[in-house]
């Protein structure tokens, strides 16, 4: 306890020289700023992630089976029937995808056409994310599509024209015509119902059709590519272990994570990233608590030389201007840790600082985690205790 209460008579006592004061200002105020930015961005940061969550978690079921080996499968596995009539299931999905050509007059593009069945041209969350026309895939017999904002915007597609979408395969089971090849390619109509917009990556390539529309341009019977699972809330994991025992390696059951998995990992070695250069930073502004606990040390040369003539051991100085500068850099961190959770809370709830352009929410997203806040105080305080370590050891 003596260490410490000598160290807290430092922090506070007026020093001989203004140059101190000044330093250890300096050193308290970059860690107060340090701290309330690592707390801001790393929340503005958590904002974004929800986001893109949220908007994968409306294309993405909370399982999905797919083969392990091939691209089509036909559903007749007992495991199916027993997910059917599980009380935790909500309902299956089977979903038929495939990478095709589109023509629409006189425009062509790829796009990743994924044909749904009936439950989940009804149930489906991207009936949620229409702009322009109406979520719908059939009017009456007529099969209808509906396509990703970007890539109707570069086809030029409108749910109000009537000029049909034509979607062009090569055929499964004829040999390509080396002298008329687009006689070798299968086509189906599909007319333009509406225009959804999710996020960039599927705003580019996605395109919905009813799943016997693209099985009668794949020559398909019974295949699909994948059966989508929606469960209730916290079943989904309990549900994939026994859904994956049951089908076997044959199959792969995957989670939402596992199935935009390289979205997921980015997101969080982006975080990383952002953490360890603002550490970085806190590092570099510490080196005010080094100069000035250096400053420190050689002012309080006749105090040090009291304390050893009473008996005092060398250990006993080095842990009083270790406090000392650790208390500089702690001081600092807790005045940055309630600026930097004020202002996080303010724009949570005001939203003060507007998002620019025309975009889905006014303002900027944040999101508060403790998490963050924990590790937060770990960099912050490491690099203080570094910084008062070094010139204390050197006494």
């Amino acid at each position: 306890m003596l260490p410490l209460r000598i160290a807290l008579r430092y922090l506070f006592a007026r020093k001989s020289y203004n140059v101190i004061n000044l330093i250890s200002g300096l050193g308290v105020a970059g860690m107060a700023v340090g701290t309330a930015a690592l707390i801001v961005i790393l929340s503005v940061f958590n904002g974004f992630n929800a986001l893109v969550k949220d908007s994968l978690s409306d294309a993405a079921a909370d399982l999905v089976v797919r083969p392990a080996a091939g691209k089509v499968f036909t559903p007749s596995q007992d495991a199916f029937q027993w997910a059917v009539g599980n009380d935790d299931v909500v309902r299956l999905s089977s979903v038929l995808e495939e990478q095709v050509f589109l023509s629409y007059e006189g425009r062509q593009s790829l796009a990743r056409v994924k044909g749904i069945d009936e439950a989940s041209e009804e149930e489906s969350a991207l009936k949620n994310h229409i702009i322009d026309g109406q979520w719908t895939l059939h009017r009456g017999s007529l099969p209808q599509a509906v396509a990703g904002a970007q890539l109707a915007h570069s086809l030029g597609l409108n749910p109000r024209f009537v000029t049909p979408l034509e979607i062009h395969y090569p055929s499964r089971t004829q040999q390509v015509s080396l002298s008329n090849p687009a006689a070798s390619l299968r086509t189906v109509r599909v007319q333009t119902a509406g225009v959804v917009s999710v996020n960039a990556e599927l705003d580019a390539k996605l395109l919905v059709v009813p799943i016997e529309t693209l099985r009668e341009l794949l020559e398909y019977g019974t295949e699909v590519s994948s059966v989508e699972i929606w469960t209730a809330p916290g079943k989904a994991g309990t549900l994939q272990k026994e859904l994956q025992k049951r089908l076997g390696d044959g199959f792969k059951v995957l989670d939402r994570y596992q199935q935009d998995e390289g979205v997921y990992k980015m997101m969080r070695y982006e975080k990383l990233a952002i953490y360890l250069i603002l550490v970085f930073v806190v590092l570099i502004v510490a080196f005010n608590i080094y100069s000035s606990l250096r400053m420190l040390i050689i002012e309080k040369e006749g105090d040090r030389e009291t304390l050893r003539s009473l008996g005092a051991p060398e250990s006993l100085l080095r842990r009083i201007f270790l406090l000392e500068g650790w208390l500089v850099s702690l001081l600092g961190m807790a005045i940055g840790l309630v600026l930097g959770i004020a202002l996080v809370l303010l724009q949570q709830h005001f939203g003060l600082v507007p998002m620019p352009g025309n975009f889905v929410i006014s303002a900027y997203p944040v999101a508060l985690k403790a998490t963050d806040i924990l590790w937060t105080v770990v960099g912050v305080a490491g690099v203080g205790y570094l910084m008062a370590l070094i010139p204390s050891r050197q006494l």
